[in-house]
């Protein structure tokens, strides 16, 4: 029986969410998204028989997320018809991307959660909110901390995050030597942003801010995100540190469509 592919919309939510709830980390962006990004969101979904087999986020016209069955992935990809992506998809549909899209750079993703009681905080005393001030400040500090995937940021992207995200970061002789960001939900909340000066590291500093989020987010919620490449062993060490796991891997990548697709 073939799949009905169909936009959510309010009322589809009650399929939407008894699919979402049975596994939140995994859909984290599509609840987040739906609830706080709808105007700059589309979700398909693949249906049988009354219910989701499958569902396609698409984000900014641009940023496209794929969860599901094999066979409900395959018919959302092929409905889709960006020419570039930049694409999140689980391991196991790998092949199903790669047949459609010539995938110029690819990587393997871990998504760590945390759930309350799993925490282990260090100091944070040394942590303070940051201001549009440190806009600039900021920006800088991500380009040099990761060129590859921040080498565009700029102060006023970052100043007009801090109307809706936490920025925390730690100040040493007035200079900003590590950062990190997060968006405190009522659900779960994901930290976006952890970076410091290359200069600074190894000296407790990432794990104080990861920390400091940690403590900020389970005041709202019961779990915490975090999203970090697999090849990335200093991140991932400070994340475990702190109480994160590995809860499962994705293929991330940056691609475009196949000529002979």
């Amino acid at each position: 029986m073939p799949f009905e592919i169909v936009k959510l919309d309010p009322s589809l939510e009650h399929l939407f969410y008894r699919r979402v709830d049975q596994d939140l980390p995994h859909h984290f962006f599509f609840i987040f998204d739906w609830k706080l990004n709808r105007e700059f969101t589309e979700i398909w979904l693949a249906l049988r028989q009354g219910s989701i087999h499958g569902m396609m986020l698409i984000y900014r016209s641009h940023i496209v997320q794929l969860r599901g069955s094999k066979s409900a992935v395959e018919t959302l990809l092929d409905r889709l018809d960006l020419e570039k992506v930049e694409l999140h998809a689980e391991t196991v549909h790998s092949d199903l991307v790669r047949g459609k899209y010539r995938l110029i750079r690819e990587y393997e993703l871990l998504l760590m959660t945390l759930r309350r009681g799993e925490e282990r905080l260090a100091s944070t005393d040394s942590v303070v909110r940051m201001t549009f001030e440190r806009a600039e400040e900021i920006a800088d500090l991500m380009r040099s901390a990761n060129p590859e995937f921040w080498g565009d940021m700029d102060a006023n992207r970052i100043a007009a995050s801090m109307n809706r995200n936490l920025w925390l970061g730690i100040v040493v002789d007035d200079r900003l030597v590590s950062v990190g960001n997060t968006f405190l939900t009522n659900f779960a909340s994901n930290i976006h942003t952890v970076a410091t000066h290359e200069y600074y590291r190894n000296r407790g500093y990432a794990t104080a801010v990861v920390s400091a989020l940690v403590k900020e987010i389970l005041k709202t919620n019961d779990l915490a995100l975090i999203h970090v490449l697999k090849d990335n062993v200093a991140a991932r060490r400070v994340y475990e540190k702190v109480g994160f796991k590995t809860y499962r891997t994705y293929l991330y990548g940056f691609g475009e469509l196949r000529s002979d697709y």
